[in-house]
């Protein structure tokens, strides 16, 4: 099993890049470009709630949307734009491709990875996969067109447990891929009979309990919000754990005033935007691999700029399409399908 390492994948993967801080002319000057690309095109911008805020409120105000990525990739499936522009990483453009393989998927830069992605090399995954084959495979979103074809189910964070659950009602043993924390969280709350594989979240593994509860002495009445891709001892010391969309949704039901949260702070957007009167802070990493108190954003997130997108529109290539071919795109949709029939019959 390939362990994944922060330092390494920030520095082989995104050495020598920076995210330039835009004018208000330049800024506006671009989102006006963009709109009218969109129009041009017939396309339909779908962000991901860790992108720049800048971004989001642009996929909103050009008619788009804001979501996590499974949900970013239904909505365009159901929105009538012949082209889909994904402002996420590379995952992403892929689930939309296999969800609408009859849209053009473009993205402002294919570079834009994931350190769960990355760290779940397929053929690795495969061999590990084919050393229990007497187990079922159940994949994180957060991985490759050709690992989800690997698998069994695809889940998200928000349904893992209740497919884990059902699958356990099935005296099912479990290959669970790639984020070891998210699968010990599932493991911990069902008793499953889970093998992990060893990958992490370049982000949420570096939130630290210690400092999380030294910020509680600061804010004694906020609420501490934790996405399960943390540390297990960071989620310990949450009052609410879930997905993206649950986090947001956990900050609007609550009654509280304060909120550190330990995930992405691309999703501040649109807690702040739900909650003008609630205070949003960050949970702190400061860790080893840390430059700053915390440093909880994506660095290939960051890439999705105004001027990506722009690039794109105006002159889509190779960097910027996404394609899956299609007997790989019918063997991940499989996994795929299993888990949205199962979401769906859960909401009858």
């Amino acid at each position: 099993m390939s362990a994944v390492s922060s330092r390494d994948f920030v520095k082989s993967h995104l050495q020598g890049q920076s995210i330039d801080t835009l004018d208000a002319e330049r800024e506006e000057a671009l989102k006006e470009r963009v709109r009218q690309l969109l129009d041009r095109e017939n396309a339909v911008l779908v962000a991901h709630y860790y992108t720049d805020p800048v971004v989001q409120a642009l996929a909103e105000e050009t008619g788009g949307f804001i979501a996590d990525s499974l949900e970013m990739a239904r909505f365009g499936s159901r929105h009538p734009a012949s082209t889909l522009v994904v402002a996420g990483v590379r995952f992403m453009g892929e689930t939309s491709k296999i969800l609408s393989p009859e849209k053009r998927v473009l993205m402002p830069t294919l570079e834009a990875e994931c350190s769960l992605d990355l760290g779940c090399p397929v053929d690795e995954f495969s061999a590990f996969c084919d050393q229990h084959p007497d187990r079922v495979v159940v994949v994180y979103a957060n991985t490759s067109a050709a690992v989800k074809a690997r698998a069994d189910w695809v889940v998200t964070s928000s349904c893992a447990l209740d497919i884990v659950e059902h699958l356990m009602d099935q005296d099912k043993r479990i290959i669970w891929g790639p984020d070891k924390y998210l699968g010990s969280y599932i493991q911990k709350q069902t008793g499953a009979d889970m093998l992990l594989w060893n990958g992490s979240c370049i982000v949420h593994e570096e939130f630290k309990a210690k400092g999380i509860v030294d910020l509680k002495r600061v804010y004694p009445n906020a609420a501490v919000l934790v996405h399960p891709e943390s540390p297990d001892a960071v989620v310990e010391v949450a009052d609410v754990v879930g997905s993206t969309s649950q986090l947001l949704k956990a900050s609007q039901e609550l009654p509280n005033d304060t909120f550190i949260v330990a995930t992405d702070r691309g999703i501040f957007y649109k807690m702040q935007q739900a909650s003008p009167d609630k205070s949003f802070i960050e949970a702190p990493t400061a860790g080893e691999s840390a430059t700053c108190k915390s440093c909880a954003h994506c660095p290939w997130m960051a890439m999705n700029t105004l001027e990506a997108l722009v690039q794109c529109l105006e002159n889509p290539g190779e960097i910027n399409t996404v394609e899956v071919d299609d007997s790989l795109r019918v063997r991940s949709l499989e996994p795929l399908q299993k888990m949205l029939d199962f979401t769906a019959s859960m909401a009858k």
